[in-house]
Parts: structure tokens; sequence; C-alpha cells
């Protein structure tokens, strides 16, 4: 069947079972806009900036696990959405940006409204695609969206020139994928989780810290088991917060600089930590030298190049979080550490971080736990970044999965209400 590129692509999204698209129209889409009517199963959302498209599509990603879809124009609209790509390569959300290009014969001639936004972007997405030729569309999309979601995910960029758009060829979307450079590990060794299993069974004084991997892996099951089989405390990063419920017994709270003190003693104290889908950046460790110094270090993340990246790893384990901790669990004898529990809950209670002080004005701190008590905390929350975040990591008791949206690697202002808004579009509910 003869389609235009245009026609090819909302095909393609279709396929990929899109449902929204975040975008802002501008000359070098405006064939692909032209083409949106004959497809009422996407529905647009029209944002008054595109930085808020791909801040609503990163919203939408976390909020449902699919790829968020955000589209802009070549030039000033592409740019617009750098700090957002940006965003989601950070806190490894899978989006995918479709940009407007000049036409092919004017790329590299500094047309108007031409920028190169794959160079642009090269450090801040899994992947990126200039298209030269709409017969390639169909294949790129249906790759863009497997890179976006599988392994470690990220935003994936698809840059599509003006008359590709236009162009027609026949379109067939593709049934497989050939990508054998790219093969995720997404099974634990044998040998590393036999030697974690050893070093959890040694430890007097183990800490979990858990991350967003466990967010995205789905891991909520297998954590609990561990944490409850071998009696061991847990710890979240910030965007680790609701991979495991805050008001469990085993629930110690958030550690870093902005963390609990009773947390952050916890983890100095502790010695071994078993890092899940976390990557100890600077918020979390502060000093790496100081961090933890009388702990061994078990490092379980989907990403190799995140372990040992800022601190040293005794048993480093590539692989998916689930199913690592799965095969971890099956070996893993039942243990008893009430000492350990009760020396962290009594500096709990010495340190009551989350404690909110008496005042004759109304304190942030109290608004946020009076939110937690009005909605039963079942909501998602999202915040912006500064001390709204803080409080909201703090006060609020996040007992269910995947509740709170945050930007976290880059601290991106401005993020709070786009991204509530995809996350609203993607859980009406």
């Amino acid at each position: 069947m003869k389609m235009t590129g245009a026609q090819i692509v909302c095909e393609s999204l279709v396929k990929e079972g899109v449902e929204v698209i975040f975008g802002y129209p501008g000359g070098a889409v405006l064939p692909l806009y032209d083409a949106l009517p004959q497809y009422p199963q996407l529905r647009h959302i029209l944002v008054r900036h595109e930085q808020g498209a791909a801040h609503a599509a990163d919203g939408y990603a976390r909020a449902t696990g699919r790829a968020g879809v955000c589209l802009a124009t070549s030039g000033p609209g592409a740019t617009n959405l750098v700090t957002g790509i940006a965003t989601a390569h950070l806190d490894s959300s899978p989006v995918i940006a479709i940009t407007g290009q000049v036409a092919r014969p004017f790329i590299g001639k500094d047309a108007f409204q031409e920028v190169d936004i794959t160079g642009i972007t090269v450090p801040i997405t899994k992947h990126n695609y200039l298209v030269h030729d709409a017969a390639e569309l169909a294949g790129v999309i249906k790759e863009a969206f497997y890179l976006a979601t599988s392994g470690r995910p990220g935003p994936v960029l698809i840059d599509i020139p003006r008359d590709v758009f236009i162009e027609e060829t026949n379109f067939q979307y593709p049934d497989k994928l050939s990508l054998p450079g790219y093969k995720p590990t997404l099974v634990g060794h044998p040998t590393q989780i036999k030697k974690a299993v050893k070093l959890i069974s040694e430890a007097a004084r183990p800490v979990i810290i858990t991350g967003r991997g466990v967010i995205i892996s789905g891991a909520y099951a297998e954590l609990k088991e561990l944490a409850e089989k071998a009696q061991i405390p847990v710890i979240t990063t910030l965007l680790g917060i609701g991979c495991f419920p805050e008001s469990h017994v085993l629930s110690f709270g958030m550690l870093g600089m902005h963390g609990m003190a009773f947390a952050n003693m916890a983890v100095d104290a502790a010695d071994l930590i078993i890092a899940l889908g976390m990557r100890f950046d600077d918020r979390a460790t502060a000093k790496v030298s100081a961090f933890a110094p009388r702990s061994r270090v078990i490092h379980i993340d989907i990403d190799p190049a995140e372990i040992g990246k800022n601190v040293r790893v005794d048993v480093p384990i590539v692989g998916d979080v689930r199913r690592v901790l799965q095969a971890l669990n099956k070996q893993l004898a039942p243990q008893t550490r009430i000492d350990w529990i009760r020396q962290v809950e009594q500096w709990r209670q010495e340190h009551p971080s989350t404690a909110i002080r008496e005042s004759d004005a109304i304190l942030p701190q109290y608004v946020m736990s009076k939110i937690c008590e009005a909605t039963g905390g079942d909501v998602i929350v999202v915040t912006g970044v500064g001390q709204n975040q803080m409080w909201a990591a703090q006060h609020f008791c996040y007992n269910k999965p995947n509740s709170l949206i945050s930007s976290g690697g880059l601290g991106t202002m401005g993020f709070g209400l786009p991204a509530a808004m995809g996350a609203k579009v993607g859980c009406p509910g």
C-alpha cells in the first residue's frame, strides 16, 4: 500500500499501541499534522511549549510503564525538547521524541529553522535517527520503541525532514527486528548470585538500598521477599520511593543529603550494602571516600556502566533486578537480625527526621502530611524540584507502587505540572 511518510508515522505509532501524542506544531511537521485527523486512535494534546511536551511524555511513561511520545518542529521546536529529553535520559524514562527537520536538500546549509538536533542530543539519548528515506520510517519507529523500552529504558529521538513526510512509498510494518549489537543482559550470572547469597548470609548489619530500577523492573514482590526472608532494613533513593511500602516495619526512609538521619546512620554502620537498580549518585553518597566505610557492596543493575562507576563494588551482578532477585531469593535461607533492626529503629526514635515542629503558621510539611491523610496515599504524586520535592519525599507515606514521579538526576524545575498532566492522561483514575 502506498502511503506518505506522514501516514507511515501515524500507522506505525498505532501499531506500537500509542494512544496519545504531546506536541506543538510548526512548519517542518505540518504534513504530519495534516495526516493526524485520519487517525482518531491517536489523541493529540496541544502543549504551550515543547519542553512541556517532553515532560508530559515523560510523566506518561513513568506512570504507565509505556513509551511516551512527544512531537516538535525543526530548529527551535527541537531544541526546546532538549531539557525534557535530558530529564528522561538521566532518570531512565522511555520517551520517543519525533522532530521535524528542514527538507533534505537544505540540510547542512543553515536553512531557516535548521539545527543538527541528532548531533545535539547524542549525549542525552539512548539512540537517535535522522531519516533520509520514507521507506526507512516503519523500521526506524519499530526499532526506536524497542530500544526505548528494553534493557535500561531511555529516550530515543527520530528526526524527519519535511520532504520525507510528503514522500510516498510502500508501507509494511516489520514483524521482526534485527539488532545484533544490542543485547541487554537480563539474567544475572549464577556464580555472582551465589557470591551475593554468601555475603548476605554472613552479614550482621546489612541494608538494602533501592533505586528506580526496582520500579522499572516491577520487582516489588521480589524485594519484599528478600527483605522479609533475610530481615534486612530497606532504604530508598529519591527515585526509589514507592518500590517498598513505607508503612512496613523494615522500611527506613530515604538516604542522602535530603534523607533521614537514621537512614544515613544505618548505611554508615552497615557491613553490607545490597544496591538494587540505583547508581550511587552524589546526592545519595555525598563524599564517596567516606560513604559506608565499613561495608562490602553487592550491586545489581541492568546497565553495566553503572556498576563500579562511583563506588567500589565487591559483587557486581548485571541483570534485570526482578530476575536476579528471583534467582537469589531461591538460594537464600531465612535469617533473623532482631538486634540490628532494633538498633536502626532506635536511631529512628532518637532522630525523628520527619517530625513536624510546632508552629503558629501552617507549615508545608504539615500540608503534605494532611494531603497524604486525606487521600489515604492512593494517588500519584508529581513534584517539581526544590523544597516542595523534598517535602513530598519526606512527609508523604508511599505504600502504593510507583506513586512518586519526580525529576531526580537532572533536577528539572518546571517538570512538575506537565509531567502531572502526562501522568493523569496515562492513569486517568
